[in-house]
C-alpha cells in the first residue's frame, strides 16, 4: 500500500512505523530553511505536519500547500486556509516563493519529473528544502539536479537545501 492510499487519520501512526526517524527528518527539514521565509509553497502537504512545524518556527510565514489526495486536502483545509488539490507535476501556483519545501513527496516522482520540477522551482523560488528517503545514487542525482547540498543525513534519510 503506497502513502497515497493512506487516510489522514492513520497517516502519522503509519509513517512513524515505516520511518522511525520521521520526527527527526521533519526537525532537520525545518532546521535547513536558510532564512525566515514569508511566502512558502509546500509540495505534498499531506496532513499538514511540515506546515505546522514550519509555522511554529516562523510564525509570520504564509504557506500554500499542494497535495494530490482529496482526503489529505480535506483534512489539511480544516486547519490551514490555503490548501490546493494539485500534483507536483502540474504548473505551480504563481510565485515568487521564498521557500519551496517538501518532506516525503518528491521521490514519488520519476527522474524526469523531478528535474522539470526543480527547473520550475528555481525560476520562481529563492530556496528549496527537500527531506526524503534516498538510495545513494538517488541522493547525488537530486543534489545535482537542484544545485543543492545535503544538510543532514541518517540511514536512508536526507535533507537537501538549495538557495537560488
Amino acid at each position: 500500500m503506497s502513502q497515497f492510499d493512506w487516510k489522514p487519520e492513520e497517516y502519522l501512526q503509519r509513517i512513524h512505523a515505516k520511518i522511525p526517524r520521521y520526527d527527526e527528518l521533519q526537525e532537520q527539514a525545518i532546521a535547513a530553511i536558510p532564512f525566515p521565509p514569508e511566502r512558502v509553497l509546500e509540495l505534498g502537504m499531506g496532513t499538514g505536519e511540515t506546515t505546522r512545524r514550519l509555522i511554529e518556527a516562523y510564525p509570520d510565514a504564509w504557506v500554500i500547500g499542494l497535495d494530490s489526495s482529496p482526503d489529505m486536502v480535506f483534512r489539511a483545509r480544516q486547519t490551514y486556509d490555503d490548501v490546493q488539490l494539485a500534483r507536483m507535476e502540474d504548473p505551480l501556483p504563481d510565485g515568487p516563493w521564498d521557500l519551496v519545501i517538501s518532506v516525503l513527496s518528491v521521490n514519488d516522482l520519476a527522474d524526469e519529473q523531478k528535474q522539470a520540477l526543480f527547473r520550475r522551482v528555481r525560476d520562481h523560488s529563492r530556496s528549496l528544502v527537500i527531506g526524503d528517503r534516498f538510495e545513494p545514487d538517488q541522493l547525488s542525482d537530486l543534489v545535482r539536479w537542484c544545485d543543492g547540498e545535503v544538510t543532514w543525513q541518517a540511514d536512508d534519510l536526507a535533507v537537501v537545501r538549495a538557495t537560488y
